[in-house]
C-alpha cells in the first residue's frame, strides 16, 4: 500500500491527472457548476448570460460572460483539487531539509580523495 501512495503523490503525475480531469470527465461537472452559479448571478439582472449585454453597442457581454465561468472554474479547480492533493502530499511527504552534501557527493568526495591519496 505504501508503494501505491508514493506512486500517487510523487513526480507530476497528480499534475498531469488534474490536466486529464479538467480536459475530459470532469468538464461537465465544472460546466454544470458555472451554469448553477450564472444563473444565480443572473437572476440579479434577470438576465442568467451577459452575451446579449451590448452597452452603447460594444459587446461587452461575451466577455463578462467568459471572466464569470472563468473565475468560477478557477475556484472548483482550486478548492476541489488542488487544496485537496496539497494537504495530502504534506502529510505523507513532509518536507525535510537536511543540511549537509548529499549522499553522492560525499561518495564522489570520498573517491577523489583516496584516488588522490593513492598518486602521492
Amino acid at each position: 500500500m505504501t508503494g501505491f501512495k508514493n506512486f500517487l503523490l510523487r513526480g507530476n503525475l497528480i499534475e498531469l491527472a488534474v490536466a486529464f480531469i479538467m480536459g475530459g470527465a470532469f468538464a461537465t461537472v465544472v460546466t454544470a457548476t458555472v451554469t448553477l452559479i450564472m444563473d444565480l448571478i443572473g437572476k440579479l439582472g434577470d438576465q442568467p448570460d451577459f452575451s446579449g449585454w451590448r452597452p452603447e453597442g460594444v459587446s461587452l457581454g461575451a466577455w463578462v460572460t467568459a471572466v464569470i465561468s472563468f473565475l468560477i472554474l478557477a475556484a472548483v479547480v482550486y478548492f476541489f483539487i488542488v487544496m485537496p492533493y496539497t494537504k495530502a502530499k504534506a502529510r505523507y511527504f513532509p518536507a525535510t531539509d537536511e543540511p549537509g552534501t548529499p549522499e553522492d557527493v560525499a561518495l564522489l568526495t570520498e573517491i577523489r580523495d583516496l584516488l588522490a591519496a593513492r598518486q602521492v
